[in-house]
């Protein structure tokens, strides 16, 4: 289980990885085999891991 603030992410559940980037376009990220290496910075997430193994990441942009 990873903590992201005051998120609980069960990264066994998750399959996919969307990034929301600000400028509006998204990208997918299929996390086979690459739990261990992903870190999710600061940003908004909403983990539907449960329902569809998908986890929408909105990060912030730079100052």
């Amino acid at each position: 289980m990873q903590r992201l603030l005051n998120h609980s992410i069960n990264m066994e559940k998750v399959r996919t990885i969307i990034y929301h980037l600000p400028d509006g376009q998204s990208f997918v990220v299929p996390i086979d085999g690459l739990e261990p290496y992903i870190e999710l910075g600061f940003g908004d997430i909403c983990d539907t891991s449960e329902i569809d193994g998908v986890v929408h990441y909105f990060p912030k942009g730079n100052a």
